[in-house]
């Protein structure tokens, strides 16, 4: 399987797919489009600019294709839709122009595992971090992937609850899947 998690910074992805790596026999995780582009050499703005995520959505799908199965993606396509909708310049950015590619990206995907910011908050934030940045991208992400608006017909797992509570929420859905597949 082809399993991207997908969520808001700071909401617990990373942990997650680092538990659930622990619980799956032969899957190899890839890292974030931020890490690897910052691996490159890309130099990020603080705060990221609309280039900065554009540039990550690139990488995103980039990365759709990356060979084999049997892999977990930290970030997927629509994270960086969510991001740049949210962004104070969103106004500029022009979502149909990327739709179709993006489309394309997340089908090639057997599930997205999205993580919401949950109430209570589970993550404490440093006074550092926006929170309402994160809190506005996490409302985009609910549109993108839960009301699909944009047909991206991809499966949809959000997850709740404690640490282990969502790595059994994820574990199931693989081990549902593979009986069916």
């Amino acid at each position: 399987m082809r399993i991207a998690f997908s969520g808001s910074h700071r909401c617990g992805k990373s942990t997650l797919i680092a538990d659930v790596e622990e619980r799956l026999d032969g899957y190899r995780v890839v890292d974030e489009p931020y890490l690897l582009l910052e691996e490159e050499g890309y130099e990020f703005a603080h705060p990221p600019s609309m280039e900065d995520f554009v540039e990550q959505l690139r990488c995103a799908l980039a990365l759709a294709d990356e060979e084999g199965t049997d892999l977990l993606l930290d970030r997927c396509p629509v994270d960086f839709l969510g991001y740049l909708l949210a962004h104070p310049d969103a106004e500029s950015f022009e979502l149909e122009e990327w739709m179709d590619r993006v489309r394309s990206a997340v089908q090639r995907l057997d599930l997205i595992v999205f993580v919401p910011i949950e109430e209570p908050d589970r993550i404490r934030l440093p006074r550092s971090e926006d929170a309402d940045m994160r809190s506005e991208v996490d409302a985009r992400l609910k549109w993108l992937l839960l009301e699909d608006p944009y047909q991206l017909g991809v499966e949809v797992l959000t997850v709740e609850g404690r640490r282990p509570e969502r790595v059994e929420q994820v574990l199931r859905q693989v081990i549902r899947r593979d009986r069916t597949s």
